[in-house]
């Protein structure tokens, strides 16, 4: 959890923390801009933790210019969630997230000589554009082609006002900062309600990113679509805290209205800092990380060829890939719950898919959730991790928390019926006789605020809403089969010619490993505990062979996750994992038939084995393949790239063959 410090407890004090230093060595210190010098035990670079996060919500959708100047001095009071580098002016990343501000724009877009549609006909793109002209102009062709082709008129462009003296004049660090544009855009006459406009606008995104991805060859030029909504517009960069108000002058502006504010400083832990990995992103704000993105980022890839979609028709081929290499964790999750929400699934729905609470071991969940969240658990694999996620689509604000609870948010409802949201209490002064209500998030809790209903939603209804809106425990019934469940199938005959000592050494292990880890094990039914640690090469560059899942390792940010096993917190984790084809993940309607396989736990013993190689003959929508995955051993090391490139042949030649299931056997 995080750190409590004085600024955390009182909002004012908190204007004047320091941000956290990711090179102390290079910095010295002394009293900044945002901190105190240091003095005695006191020192401003220890002041960190992880990134800060919140909103501001009118609870009945009244806009004003005040929400706006209240998210930027959220903002600054959380600085000390952010992160320097040896350039004191340049931090890790921050921004905001609003409604569109229709007044605003306008009046703005009239002093060009374009008059405006009604709110919600048109929409606003920010885009980060190179520096080099030419560029520019070649890419704001491809806008105004793309827009043509996908039935969307181009209303036109405009230069967003900045002002970059507070910002860091080094020359690598000047030369990364973007060209601000905003591309206007109308609302084709064929389009019949709100959210197919936007589902529209995803897909001209989708098309102009994947063109000039395509044309660098994956090359960054220095071009992002920030956001590109009728309803929302973000503004971000790589800055600290008070650089945001100061850098973009439209949000100094008392035209520019909002009943929403979502903010972020960014302390970043698992890619480095740019100018578009800023956050807020197109609809969400993170604090945390995700533990899973590589796995997450695969599967979504993997499900290309089983995806199908009404809303989307032909159309979906214009999406692929949903998430770019070099992304950050936050970044793909956002692709991810956009991608959810466009294909027909409600922004609370999609969120309970993709960060779902504690339920495999929770014997006080009513059935329907369970089932929901079983039923779900083979469309969607969790996006897991220590993770308070802000979220918005510019109708409705919320919040959820990891299923373990380790970020902190709490929020307050005040007499005016405002929200205020944070990473901690106290980020905006607001008088105690105006609090009507101070809480914060529980573990795999959602915060939602209806902006069209005017009230806050509670965890309980809108779960239980979502829970009880199709019959899930029956199409559970009709996909679900659960190995431990099918019938015994007698196991292959174990060889007995070669001796124990053999095996042993032939699956590396050591007397190390049969004498300190097996036996305690064997003795009394738990891992054995050490605290000696190891000194040896890692396996990847010993010179000893060892055993096979030695040369795995666990991906995640260290500095901010707490040491968490299945054993000691059997509530909050689930070892459940599925074999066999994905299903439709836009299936909405339950009309798949096609069958899962769920296994409770990844060991496979030789009967369970055996169960899935013969599943063919019991189930016909299964069919097992076994591939022999060995090779011989004359060949050596030299031979291990052809056997892969062969299993690789036979593998897509099973699949190929109509087998959905393939067993690797040596």
């Amino acid at each position: 959890m995080t750190e409590v410090t004085p600024s955390a407890m009182n909002g004012p004090a908190a204007q004047t923390k320091a941000p956290a230093v990711k090179n102390p060595s290079l910095t010295k210190i002394g009293r900044t801009h945002t901190g105190f010098a240091a003095h005695g035990l006191y020192d401003p670079r220890n002041e960190h933790d992880a990134c800060g996060v919140g909103f501001i919500a009118n609870m009945k959708g009244v806009k004003s210019h005040q929400i706006v100047k209240d998210g930027l001095a959220v903002l600054e009071n959380l600085t000390h969630r952010g992160a320097v580098g040896a350039d004191p002016l340049m931090g890790d990343g921050a921004g905001v997230l609003v409604q569109l501000p229709d007044r605003f724009f306008r009046e703005e877009m009239a002093s060009q000589g374009v008059e405006l549609p009604k709110p919600g006909h048109y929409a606003v793109g920010h885009v980060f554009m190179p520096r080099d002209p030419e560029l520019q102009a070649h890419i704001e062709g491809i806008i105004a082609e793309v827009a043509h082709l996908e039935g969307q008129p181009l209303l036109g462009f405009r230069d967003v006002p900045v002002d970059n003296s507070s910002l860091s004049k080094a020359p690598d660090i000047a030369a990364s900062e973007p060209v601000q544009r905003q591309v206007f855009l109308g609302r084709g006459a064929e389009i019949e309600s709100d959210d197919d406009y936007e589902r529209r606008l995803y897909i001209l995104r989708k098309v102009i990113s994947g063109r000039i991805h395509e044309e660098t060859k994956g090359v960054d030029n220095g071009f992002y679509v920030v956001s590109m909504s009728s309803r929302t517009i973000v503004y971000k960069g790589m800055f600290l805290a008070y650089q945001v108000g100061a850098y973009y002058k439209d949000l100094t502006d008392p035209r520019f209205e909002t009943a929403l504010i979502l903010v972020h400083q960014r302390f970043s832990t698992n890619t480095f800092p740019s100018w578009k990995l800023a956050h807020p992103y197109r609809m969400v704000a993170h604090n945390g990380e995700i533990n899973t993105l590589r796995g997450n980022v695969n599967w979504m890839a993997a499900r290309q060829a089983s995806v199908d979609s009404e809303l989307f028709g032909n159309d979906i081929s214009k999406l692929w890939p949903i998430s770019y290499e070099g992304q950050s964790d936050t970044a793909c999750f956002d692709n991810a719950l956009e991608f959810l929400t466009q294909g027909g699934y409600s922004l609370a729905h999609a969120m309970m898919m993709l960060i779902p609470e504690a339920w495999a071991g929770n014997k006080l969940m009513d059935q329907d959730r369970k089932a929901f969240y079983e039923y779900h658990a083979a469309l969607m694999e969790p996006w897991d991790g220590p993770a308070a996620v802000a979220f918005t689509d510019g109708r409705q604000i919320g919040a959820t928390l990891d299923r373990n609870g380790l970020r902190p948010a709490r929020y307050i409802v005040t007499d005016d019926d405002r929200v205020i949201m944070a990473s901690e209490a106290g980020v905006l002064p607001v008088p105690e006789e105006r609090i009507v209500k101070k809480w914060r998030l529980q573990p795999g809790r959602m915060l939602l605020i209806d902006l069209e209903k005017g009230r806050i939603v509670s965890d309980e209804e809108i779960k239980s809403e979502i829970a009880t809106r199709h019959p899930y425990k029956s199409w559970l019934a009709n996909t679900q089969l659960i190995l431990e469940d099918l019938k015994p199938v007698e196991p292959r005959a174990l060889r007995r010619d070669v001796s124990l000592l053999d095996r042993q050494q032939a699956f590396g292990y050591s007397q190390e490993d049969t004498k300190l880890l097996m036996s305690p094990m064997a003795t009394t039914g738990q891992e054995a505990v050490g605290s000696m640690g190891t000194d040896t090469p890692i396996s990847a560059m010993s010179d000893r062979s060892k055993l096979l899942y030695t040369y795995f390792k666990q991906n995640f940010a260290q500095v901010t996750n707490p040491p968490i096993d299945p054993i000691r917190e059997e509530l909050v984790m689930s070892l459940v994992s599925f074999i066999g084809p994905r299903p439709n993940i836009f299936d909405l309607v339950g009309n798949s038939r096609r069958k899962r396989l769920e296994v409770r736990q990844p060991i496979l013993t030789n009967g369970d084995l055996e169960k899935i190689r013969s599943i063919g003959h019991t189930e016909d929508r299964f069919d097992t393949k076994t591939i022999d995955i060995t090779y011989a051993s004359n060949e050596g090391a030299a031979g291990m790239q052809g056997a892969i490139d062969r299993l690789c042949e036979r593998a897509e030649a099973a699949v190929a063959g109509g087998y959905n299931i393939i067993i690797l056997s040596d």
